[in-house]
């Protein structure tokens, strides 16, 4: 059984991503989301926290092994801070981490150093397709092996940094199965579209990717010739939108919390009126509720029980409801105010109208 309290080394690292996104985080997201960009030293300075260094072992260049129980407590807290800023930082992730869990010997030597051991780079991945019903289990994006190349074809969605990465991951459907490959940017057939203008998390780049006829090496598919098993990536992936939620939700509610218990209308404070108190104590359930099956999720995958796969999408699948919830209704408990910029209400309930789309922007 998994215990509710973090040890000494997971308390140091929560205290360590809550100053960052208390202190840095928080205070660039507004100016970050209207000019849509991050700044550079910020995200450096979320790359130096070590979170993606501390999930993976010496021999690759890091100097830890891989929790996702502890990677999504810290999660939590970059979520709190500015969603678009949190994915930004643990961008890397989602070329390292599925390297880490399903690469060969040879690609985790050849790929992990270079990452981990330099500083913030953008790496990323291409999961998200087109289709009202994306299903990351059925991709319309194909790969087919032709001699001893595999040939993708296909369009991708919500790629972020995808106009600066020199090499992400493509996932794309192999004889029925989802599978990462290798993909460098300058191959022949690989077309990056405009960025895209998106409700919210306008300070992350993301892009749409076209794919015709690209032809990759065999030994650029994970895992090599074998492959590798998509369901711990997309676990992983799952359990860390989940965390990013959790903690976007948390702001929210303890911003309008905090100002019902301050602004006083007809000689009361509004948290006094039985409306709003059931709503603050709704939005309170919930958070907890969604938090507590994303660590058990994140507990499960890392005790590698076969029911972490089924809790991590309930969790996820949870995390959606209650995120635009508790986000809708931290605008609501403002009431005229909760509609302007200068709020950062607004901005939550943008970002968590957003959290059923984005499932491969993050992965632990």
């Amino acid at each position: 059984m998994y215990s509710f309290e973090p040890n000494e080394e997971q308390k140091m690292l929560i205290d360590v991503a809550k100053r960052y996104a208390e202190n840095d985080l928080r205070p660039a997201a507004l100016e970050a989301e209207e000019s849509r960009e991050l700044p550079q030293k910020l995200i450096e300075k979320g790359w130096e926290l070590g979170l993606l260094q501390a999930s993976v072992p010496e021999d690759y260049g890091g100097f830890g092994e891989r929790s996702a129980l502890t990677s999504i407590l810290a999660a939590e807290e970059l979520g709190w801070g500015d969603m678009a800023g949190a994915m930004a930082v643990m961008a890397p992730s989602l070329f390292a981490m599925p390297i880490l869990l399903g690469g060969t010997e040879e690609q985790k030597k050849q790929y992990l150093p270079p990452i981990v051991e330099a500083e913030w780079q953008p790496y990323t991945a291409a999961l998200i397709e087109y289709d009202f019903n994306f299903d990351p289990n059925d991709l319309k994006t194909t790969a087919k092996l032709e001699k001893k190349e595999y040939v993708l074809n296909g369009a991708k969605r919500f790629v972020p940094f995808a106009d600066k990465a020199e090499v992400m991951i493509v996932y794309a459907n192999l004889d029925g199965q989802t599978q990462g490959f290798v993909v460098t940017k300058d191959v022949e057939g690989l077309t990056v579209g405009e960025r895209e203008q998106l409700m919210g998390l306008n300070a992350l780049p993301n892009f749409s990717i076209n794919f015709d006829n690209v032809h990759i090496p065999q030994e650029n598919r994970i895992g090599g010739k074998e492959g590798h098993d998509f369901k711990l990536i997309l676990a992983g992936s799952q359990i860390a939108l989940s965390a990013l939620a959790v903690g976007m939700a948390r702001a929210s509610f303890e911003y309008s919390r905090d100002y019902a218990k301050e602004r006083e209308v007809l000689g009361s404070k509004i948290a006094q009126k039985q409306s709003i108190a059931f709503m603050i104590a709704e939005m309170a359930s919930e958070i907890e509720a969604i938090r507590l099956l994303t660590w058990e999720a994140a507990w499960l995958l890392d005790n590698e029980r076969e029911e972490a796969f089924k809790v991590a999408y309930l969790a996820l699948q949870g995390a959606i409801d209650m995120a635009l919830m508790v986000t809708d209704r931290g605008v609501q408990i403002l009431g005229g105010y909760g509609y302007i910029r200068e709020y950062p209400v607004e901005l939550w309930l943008r970002n968590g109208r957003g959290i059923g789309a984005l499932t491969g922007l993050v992965v632990v």
